[in-house]
């Protein structure tokens, strides 16, 4: 049986006047997966967002929600979606469990099970005990985050979509809504659009990048790392002649370059090597760079390009393509 996916997005285009803000975009998202949404600011994330959650419609293109197509049901799609904005506006008036009460009323949950709701919502964001009955006015930047999270499960729906979840937190506020996050796997469909990478890099299954209005780049982080960074990395510590070591290497049989190269000391470096040969590399790279008169090797380690160099490496490529891509003006 052919499982429905919980959003599917095809040919999805906005303008506004002469402005192209999203062109053609496509991409599906399973039910229970987490999905970072991608891209500089300006990209197109979320006008994308609006448009799946209803608040916006698109110019040409067609998006589902759990099947529903949003431009034909748009309020039956925001029954199946809980949305967290990037400015997470809130009533500063207004105590925790009174506004998550009033919203619940608002997204028609039955008044039998508003009680029950609201609980098990501050319960999941740990807001129950802490800050059930404090006026929101008075919460710091993370329990407002919490709130609009709150907010967002109340109704139980199929998809979560947040925008800018953990902007302004600092490190013990932003480790919270990340385990926040794990614990909606699996049972809800989450996509977090945000420019935090280490964050989305932690939280997400999969990655989805989009610039200048188009999708450059989906997958995990393995499958990007292969299509946009193939190769071996490897750090390198050494002293002596740091323009040594890549003919040393091509002298063993090693195809190798030298991405970065920074001085720590006087006569010492560390280089980012990327090597296009293919095995167990680490011993045959100790062996051909060990007991050379001009340099000394201090350590060497495998290394994985992360997701910022990822975004860089595919934001790059589609600027690239553009370029190449625009007509030449001829005189």
């Amino acid at each position: 049986m052919e499982i429905t996916p919980s959003i599917r997005v095809k040919d999805l285009t906005r303008q506004y006047g002469a402005l192209t803000a999203i062109h053609k975009v496509n991409f599906t998202v399973n039910p229970g997966e987490v999905v970072g949404f991608l891209g500089p600011n300006g990209a197109g994330k979320s006008t994308t967002m609006r448009i799946l959650s209803g608040i916006m419609s698109a110019t040409s293109g067609s998006a589902w929600v759990g099947g529903i197509c949003v431009a034909q049901n748009p309020h039956e799609v925001k029954r199946k979606i809980g949305y967290m904005p990037e400015n997470n506006p809130l009533p500063d008036d207004m105590r925790v469990v009174e506004y998550l009460r009033f919203r619940a009323r608002l997204k028609e949950v039955p008044g039998r099970k508003i009680r029950a709701t609201v609980l098990e919502a501050m319960e999941i964001c740990d807001l129950a005990r802490t800050a059930r009955r404090k006026i929101i006015g008075t919460l710091s930047k993370g329990f407002r985050q919490r709130v609009g999270i709150a907010d967002a499960l109340l109704g139980d729906p199929e998809v979560i979509i947040m925008d800018e979840p953990t902007i302004g937190l600092d490190p013990h506020q932003i480790q919270g809504i990340r385990k926040l996050i794990d614990n909606l796997r699996g049972k809800h469909t989450v996509i977090l659009s945000s420019h935090i990478l280490p964050e989305i890099e932690r939280s997400c299954d999969r990655v989805i990048i989009i610039n200048r209005g188009r999708i450059v780049a989906a997958g995990t982080s393995t499958e990007l790392r292969e299509e946009f960074l193939p190769g071996n990395r490897f750090s390198l510590s050494m002293e002596g002649d740091a323009s040594q070591v890549i003919p040393q290497l091509a002298a063993k049989g090693f195809e190798a370059t030298i991405l970065e190269s920074t001085p720590l000391a006087e006569n010492r470096a560390k280089l980012s090597l990327r090597i296009e040969n293919d095995g167990e590399l680490g011993p045959q790279l100790i062996e051909a760079l060990s007991n050379q008169s001009t340099f000394t090797l201090h350590s060497l380690a495998p290394r994985e390009p992360n997701l910022e160099e990822i975004f860089l490496a595919a934001t790059k490529r589609s600027w690239e393509e553009t370029i190449e891509t625009k007509p030449k003006i001829t005189t």
